[in-house]
């Protein structure tokens, strides 16, 4: 905006397996730098998605998830993968465990800035990764979201390399 740049995504392509691993931010980004990208794989997965905090509630936010959507779709991939901090999971850290929290946020009895903003985007909720990413916030839990791409063709791919 005004030759600012106010959000950045980074994402690629995975073959996981098994199909909902538990894994950190590090070993799924090969450790952020991407190293362990697979071409030949049918899942996008969503490293990083920020917005600047001068433009949050702007759209920015669900503008770069659209258009994770479309690269997917144009690639013809079969989903969307990320692991999204539990961002207020600090707050009730001491009354519930991050998998409730995650849980009570789905169900709409709670709103987390990440999460509730992931399922408004059409993403699912998964699970609960443990030890995600180092973050005082989440206490390092993360969510494990999918958006499934509903135009995807079945292909035969090459072989999926582990994650």
């Amino acid at each position: 905006i005004d030759g600012r740049i106010v959000g950045s995504s980074s994402s690629l392509v995975i073959s996981p397996s098994p199909e909902y691993e538990e894994h950190d931010w590090f070993e799924i980004t090969g450790n952020g730098l991407f190293s362990n990208h697979n071409a030949s794989g049918d899942t996008l997965y969503g490293a990083d998605l920020s917005t600047h905090p001068e433009f949050r509630n702007m759209g920015i936010g669900t503008m770069l998830y659209d258009a994770r959507k479309e690269l997917a779709m144009r690639l013809n991939l079969r989903r969307i993968l990320a692991g999204g901090r539990l961002y207020d999971y600090c707050k009730y850290s001491h009354m519930m465990s991050a998998k409730e929290f995650a849980e009570k946020v789905v169900r709409g009895e709670l709103q987390d800035p990440v999460l509730s903003f992931q399922l408004k985007n059409g993403f699912k909720y998964i699970k609960v990764l443990p030890n995600y990413l180092l973050d005082r916030r989440s206490l390092n839990f993360a969510s494990l979201i999918e958006w499934q791409n509903p135009t995807y063709r079945i292909v035969k791919r090459s072989k999926p390399n582990r994650v």
